[in-house]
């Protein structure tokens, strides 16, 4: 089952099941790694970029075996792992399909 689980979240980290996460409105004036952003602006999160980062070795293979003794997990607390979204506004529904898929 842990290597199940794992395959699962690697199919997720590849393929996000919501590549780009609900919009957000920013309040105030930001600067992030060189990008400015003023108030009122939507801002997307691409977590299918944040999936691929480099941070990953070899980013666009299917490694499983990266999750095995990993703590991080689905529930939106690792930025680095976001399939389901994160924060207070995750996909709390996110249980059910993994679920489903642990039990074909």
């Amino acid at each position: 089952m842990k290597y199940l689980k794992a395959v699962i979240e690697e199919a997720h980290r590849l393929h996000p099941p919501i590549p780009l996460l609900v919009p957000r409105k920013s309040t105030q004036y930001a600067k992030i790694d060189g990008y400015e952003t003023h108030g009122g602006v939507a801002v997307l999160v691409n977590a299918w970029a944040i999936h691929r980062d480099p941070a990953f070795r070899e980013p666009n293979k299917f490694h499983p075996e990266r999750f095995l003794d990993s703590p991080i997990d689905f529930r939106g607390e690792d930025f680095q792992f976001i399939p389901f979204g994160s924060g207070k506004r995750y996909a709390h529904s996110y249980h059910l399909p993994l679920q489903m898929l642990s039990s074909l």
